[in-house]
């Protein structure tokens, strides 16, 4: 076994060791299929008034642009499905993502100790960790790492895990040895294209955020929702699961075992009453540390009218 196989398997093994669900590496390299695809897709428009995304392109899509003296992208997937889910059948529906702790915290923190690890490990190595905070194209770097393939919704979908996965990535100065792309599995399966009730999924892997749940109900922040969407969120007040709970590949999830992600007690009992009558103490003390709070309580207020309508 040379040093860069060891120098792997020792990240690898320590990723697991911190509680994520899987590590790969690739090298760090261009990335000209994305790239066409990123061109194409922000040329139609499909980012809506995500303008962030049109923002450092060549950073996007070269992770040396990013990072100075970058060799190699480890990438590590932690798998959040919950083991109970929301009780009252007609209470607006929150994305299991949401249910626990702002990934973003836990995952980072994750990753800090990891990077700490391995600059210990490696002698001069540098780098820098990111998820889902930077332009760093997360589904592909996964997806090369050989942890799954980007299914037709466009997410990361894994054997073991299904596509209920956060993802991160730490961008490092040490050449490592690299993992080999998995195929993909989708075969002819639609579930996600013919189930999503807004078409948003244009196209195989083409998602039109103008026309997506989870885009209107948290990053879209104007005072009123598309009246052409009006009827067709099928209860979504937060995210939007039904392109994931649809997919074979996640009809044997298994539940997570972090512990940030388990859900404020009260939460998974809230009934359609209560979702209607939530008021922002209430809202406060529900989503405390979630990544709920993105959306303010203005905005779930929107959200929550918008239903009821």
């Amino acid at each position: 076994m040379n040093t860069n196989q060891t120098y792997s398997q020792l990240i690898k093994s320590e990723a697991l060791r911190l509680g994520f669900s899987d590590c790969g590496i690739s090298a760090a390299d261009f990335l000209p299929g994305e790239a066409a695809r990123l061109k194409s897709w922000l040329e139609k428009g499909y980012n809506a008034d995500l303008s962030y995304m049109e923002n450092h392109f060549e950073k996007r899509v070269d992770p040396r642009k990013l990072v100075e003296g970058t060799k190699s992208v480890v990438s590590v997937i932690l798998n959040y499905y919950p083991e109970k889910k929301q009780t009252d059948p007609e209470a607006p529906v929150l994305a299991k993502y949401a249910y626990g702790q702002d990934y973003h915290q836990v995952i980072r923190k994750k990753l800090n100790a990891l990077l700490s690890f391995t600059n210990e490990l490696i002698p001069g190595c540098e780098g820098r960790v990111f998820t889902d905070s930077a332009p760093v194209l997360e589904h592909a770097w996964a997806s090369r790492a050989g942890l799954g393939w980007i299914g037709k919704n466009s997410l990361l979908l894994t054997t073991r895990f299904g596509s209920f996965v956060f993802i991160g990535e730490m961008i490092i100065s040490a050449e490592l040895e690299y993992d080999r792309p998995v195929n993909d599995m989708c075969g002819s399966c639609r579930n996600c294209i013919t189930s999503c009730p807004t078409g948003s999924i244009v196209e195989d892997r083409v998602v039109d955020a103008g026309k997506c749940i989870s885009y209107h109900t948290i990053e879209n922040k104007t005072p009123e929702m598309p009246e052409e969407l009006r009827g067709k969120f099928q209860n979504r007040v937060f995210g939007c699961d039904i392109c994931q709970d649809v997919c074979p590949w996640n009809s044997k999830a298994t539940a997570n075992a972090t512990e940030e992600f388990n859900p404020h007690p009260e939460l998974l009992s809230l009934g359609k009453k209560e979702w209607h009558l939530l008021d922002k103490e209430a809202f406060n003390n529900l989503f405390r540390g979630s990544a709920v709070k993105r959306a303010k309580f203005e905005g779930l207020r929107r959200n929550l009218d918008f239903l009821s309508d």
